[in-house]
């Protein structure tokens, strides 16, 4: 049978084991995302401001490189084996934390981290795009964010059961084995990877000719509300720190951190669905106003009802921004460039999301985080009203 023709509960083979493999790898990143925060700021003591220009080098890295990765795959046919480096090297890179001093090889090992998510996001985005049926990116997509964000449930409750374990030792060597723990389900992801994922079809080995979908107005507006949108989308660690400064344990905002997440696995799969019925463009637009009212809701949250609200709402937004531009991209590109226009994507989501993060941080650090939130939400209502300049249907 062919890469679409395979099918494990309506899902193809290919879409269904990289969410087996996103499951893992995301298990073994958010044990550790809830507590790096307070690692930076009562290990590493680092400040308002550095703290925040970190977190936003460390998510913005990753994205530089995946239009690159994406040509690369696009040009030697191949999505397997940059997918299998890709998460290879952040699983090295995560397990490597445990011995960290400084911030700075702190930075070092997660920017290696990001490299290899940079690696591999592209390719892998092409390939769920490749294997997916006609009309049917949305579902698959979701599906994909479904259990990557399930795994990002799993996580930080798996890092609470640890820590508890853990909690006759000093606080420092328990977050040095929780980082060691997460190359377990890292290595599992691997595994999957080097011995159930199928290469791509047909489809990735055609002649790479036609006219880029690049060239065309309506997707380059789109990569412009992209950026802007990117500009208003902190790093969770402001959520978190929120939660710290309002006096929850780091107990309870790893508990906010799974809320967070629940919320988004549960609706990434519908979102991507709904998607193909009723237009990607649409979603995407309903998206930077959840977005917006999730930010106002953190900026002016003071108890527990508006902090829950907040992570609620921060849920579903970030999983309709995580799911329905990826399908939308994937549909416009032509067959010989899913992985560049993918890339693309994500290089300028990337390239913006840094000073977002920087922004904020300096926000929180002359004002308060109150301002951080505000000016996501002014960048989050900015960027909706842009989507109305897009005319096209999709």
């Amino acid at each position: 049978m062919g890469q679409k023709g395979k099918k494990i509960f309506g899902i193809s083979w290919n879409v269904f084991v990289l969410g087996l493999v996103s499951f893992l790898n995301d298990m073994s990143s958010e044990m550790i995302n809830p507590v790096i925060p307070k690692y930076l700021t009562d290990v590493l003591r680092t400040g308002e401001l550095l703290g925040g220009t970190l977190m936003g080098a460390i998510e913005s890295l990753s994205s530089l490189f995946k239009v690159a990765f994406g040509y690369i795959s696009d040009r030697f046919r191949n999505r397997k084996v940059f997918i299998f480096a890709g998460y290879a090297l952040s699983t090295f890179a995560k397990g490597a934390l445990a011995f960290t001093r400084y911030w700075w090889d702190f930075l070092s090992l997660r920017v290696l981290d990001r490299v290899g998510k940079g690696i591999r996001t592209a390719p892998r985005d092409a390939l769920i795009a490749e294997s997916s049926e006609e009309g049917k990116t949305g579902k698959s997509f979701g599906f994909h964010r479904m259990m990557d964000t399930l795994g990002a449930v799993a996580g930080p409750l798996a890092g609470i059961g640890l820590l508890y374990l853990m909690r006759g030792i000093e606080i420092e060597r328990a977050y040095r084995y929780l980082f060691l723990a997460t190359t377990i389900p890292g290595l599992l992801s691997l595994f999957l990877i080097l011995f159930l994922l199928k290469e791509g079809g047909q489809e990735v080995r055609k002649k790479i000719s036609g006219v880029s979908a690049l060239k065309s107005r309506n997707l380059r507006l789109f990569l412009l509300v992209i950026a802007v949108g990117a500009l208003g989308r902190y790093s969770y660690a402001f959520t978190l720190w929120k939660a710290g400064e309002l006096g929850y344990s780091l107990e309870g905002e790893m508990a906010f951190y799974a809320l967070f997440n629940l919320m988004y696995a549960l609706s990434a799969y519908p979102i991507g669905v709904y998607s193909d019925r009723v237009g990607k463009k649409r979603l995407i637009t309903v998206g930077f106003l959840i977005s917006a009212l999730a930010s106002l809701a953190f900026a002016y949250a003071r108890g527990p009802g508006t902090l829950v609200l907040a992570f609620l709402l921060y849920g579903v937004s970030i999983a309709i921004e995580d799911t329905a531009p990826r399908a939308y991209m994937a549909d416009l590109a032509k067959d010989f460039e899913k992985g560049t226009v993918i890339g693309a994507y994500h290089t300028v989501f990337g390239i913006f999301v840094f000073p977002a993060s920087v922004i904020a941080g300096w926000l929180w650090q002359s004002y308060s985080l109150t301002y951080s939130f505000l000016y996501a939400a002014v960048m989050n209502l900015l960027a909706f009203v842009m989507m109305f300049w897009i005319r096209d249907k999709n």
